[in-house]
Parts: structure tokens; sequence; C-alpha cells
């Protein structure tokens, strides 16, 4: 980790990972931006001899993200897509994976159009009762694979009691924590062997930066991983690191306000009269709302909702007149962002597949930013009228 810290949240995100540069005392990490090392005889490398390897801006990185998931080892790579194909690659032909069937679009096209052509079976299931999974465990079954809260229904996947079942079967849990990040959950802390970001949305927080990161702790499985990483060779470069390592220094101040603003968001579109249902785990009646308020610390800032009647051109024109909520993919940055999951994030995954999980047309995704919220609400009243 570096210094010796506190284990407040807030003081790691601030110097967790992040030591004086040895050379000039410089309080940032610099952007190493160098592709090879001088070694003094061969084998004298000190640790670093190519950056595909190890470069010291992402080792700072890595050890940042690993402390604020409670870990001991983080990777980097070049996006959150790339980390996930990094798990995958633990496995092998004939390996079968349990995951849900309200999943990240991304994730769902990796899975079923890259890897499943090489031998690999995913189980798509309902995870709302984790008990389920263990109808679908067989002998060859190696990963269960869970996002909590999930993309784009914000439904609550209990983390503990996927965990043991997990164990009891001796088949490895990883958990996408990117919507909630590690401020608001910590799944490793929840029996998860593995952690999975996509850098991209919250860790970074400024829309300037794609990556992924894993964390664990088990020493051999963060050996197999790292093997992976420089293998494959799917890194994050140091100026991309060295953005993060910025971002993250105010990961708690911004998701405090990403968390406060998104509660009176949900609130003023639940009481909207032409807004039907609107999906964010900090309302009681949520599904597994309290599970979601045992395993995290707050509610985040996601959020869905749809239309009285299922109607796509409704979704488009509310979307289209908003100003402040711009259109786009992606999400977790400073500012709000709006999103129509069935043709942009989501647009992989078949229509009727979408359908079986409520994903309809109508649906619009909103990642609330931090501006003030009285503007947030405006643009949203003005859009809606």
């Amino acid at each position: 980790m570096g210094k010796n810290l506190s284990t407040k949240f807030g003081t790691k995100a601030v110097h967790a990972g992040v030591n004086p540069d040895p050379t000039t005392g410089a309080i940032m990490t610099p952007i190493y931006q160098t592709s090879t090392y001088v070694q003094r005889s061969p084998g004298d490398h000190k640790g670093f001899e190519y950056s595909r390897t190890q470069n010291p801006t992402r080792s700072a990185l890595q050890s940042s993200i690993a402390a604020l998931e409670n870990a001991r080892y983080g990777l980097c790579f070049g996006s959150g897509l790339a980390a996930i194909d990094a798990v995958i690659k633990l496995l092998e032909p004939g390996d079968e994976v349990i995951t849900g069937d309200d999943l990240y679009g991304g994730t769902y096209r990796i899975f079923t159009k890259i890897f499943a052509k090489y031998g690999i079976k995913f189980n798509f299931i309902s995870l709302e009762d984790v008990s389920n999974i263990e109808k679908h465990i067989t002998s060859q079954t190696k990963l269960i694979w869970i996002e909590t809260p999930t993309n784009p229904m914000m439904n609550i996947i209990d983390i503990k009691g996927a965990a043991a079942i997990a164990k009891k079967h001796k088949v490895m849990l990883g958990v996408d924590n990117t919507f909630a990040t590690p401020y608001l959950q910590n799944p490793l802390d929840l029996g998860a062997d593995l952690v999975m970001h996509s850098v991209t949305k919250y860790l970074s927080g400024h829309s300037d930066v794609v990556m992924g990161a894993l964390a664990m702790n088990d020493d051999k499985l963060a050996e197999d991983l790292a093997f992976i990483q420089k293998s494959c060779g799917a890194i994050c470069g140091p100026q991309d690191a060295f953005l993060v390592l910025r971002g993250i220094k105010t990961l708690h101040l911004r998701m405090q306000r990403h968390c406060e603003n998104g509660e009176k968001v949900a609130k003023y579109l639940a009481n909207h009269p032409k807004v039907g249902k609107v999906y964010w785990p900090g309302f009681e009646g949520h599904p597994n709302h309290r599970i979601a308020k045992s395993q995290m610390r707050g509610f985040g800032s996601m959020i869905s909702f749809v239309f009285k009647e299922d109607d796509q051109r409704q979704a488009f024109r509310v979307m289209e007149k908003l100003k402040l909520f711009a259109l786009a993919e992606s999400l977790g940055g400073v500012e709000s962002l709006s999103n129509h999951p069935a043709t942009m994030t989501h647009g992989a995954v078949p229509r009727e597949e979408r359908m079986k999980i409520g994903l309809l047309d109508s649906l619009i995704r909103i990642s609330v930013g931090i501006e003030d919220i009285e503007d947030l609400i405006e643009d949203l009243e003005q859009a809606l009228a």
C-alpha cells in the first residue's frame, strides 16, 4: 500500500499507493512514460524491465485500487472488458460460468460472441434469489459472475449468499462492482474471490479515461491473472494511470454528492405523473432493498425509469430535450448523463431477452452527476413536460 495508513476510506483515497518520488520528492506519482528500463547487467532490473510487465505509475494505481477494495493485489487493464477478458482466460474449454440474466451488454457480448465459441458455456439465470445458483451448478462450473447493482435494472444480488454457495462448491465468485464503487460496497469483505471495476466510470470520475481493474486476495489467483495481464498485454498506459490516481483522490467526495443527488432525482421521478416505474435500490419497495441496505453504505446515483406506456419515441423525445443530462454512453463522471440501453449499451442483447428482465424500449438510464441538484431537477422537469 505504500504509506502506513488509516483504514478510513477518505484517507486511503488520498494516500494509498502514492509515495513521494524518491528522486525529486514530488508528491504526485510521476508519469513514467517509458517502454523499457536500463539494466546494469542481465537480470538486474530492480523489478522493472518492460512496461507491458510493470510500470511504476501503473503499480502505484494498482496498489491504490487494492487498498480501496481491502485487497492484497490489484491489476489494471486497458478497459473494463479487458479485465473481464483476463478473468475468463483463467478457464478452459468445457468449463461453465453462471451469471445473471440482467448483465451489462458488453459483458453479455464478450461471453456469448467471443468466449462461447471456445467451448465455455455461460448460463444466464435470475439471481434475485441466489439459491437459484445451486440448481445450475455442475461439476464443470468454475465461475459465478455477478453485477450488483445490475446494469441497467439496478437489481441487487446477495454477495454473501452467493459467496457461501461458491465456497460450498469450490467455485470462484467474481463481482462487477462498477456501479457501487468501493466507497459503497466491498465484495471481497463479503466473501467474493475477485472484484472488477470499469475504472472508466466512478474511479476515474472525469470521463477522460478508459480502463479496467481487478482486485483479489489469493496469491495464486493474483499470480495467474498477472501472467495473463503480461502475456496478453491488455494494459493501461501511464498517462491514464496518472489521471485515475488523481481522480481517486476525490472519489469519496464525489460519491457523497453523487449519492445525495441520486436520491433526490429518484424521488422526483417516482412522483412524476408521466413516469411509470423508477429503478433505484434506495426505495423500500425495490427488490432486495433489505440486502442492499445490509451490503451497501449508500444507494448510488444510477437510476433507470420507464414511462407509463412503453413508448420508445417518448423516451427519445425526452432524451433529446435534456440539456444537462447529456445523451451518451458511459456513466460515473462528474457530469450527468442519459442513456437508452435498448439501442446503446445493451444493443447486443436480443430484444426478447431484454423484455424478459423488464428492459423495455422506453427505459432510460441516467447517471446523476455532481451538479447543483436544483439545476438537474429543472432539466428533468423541462424535458418531461
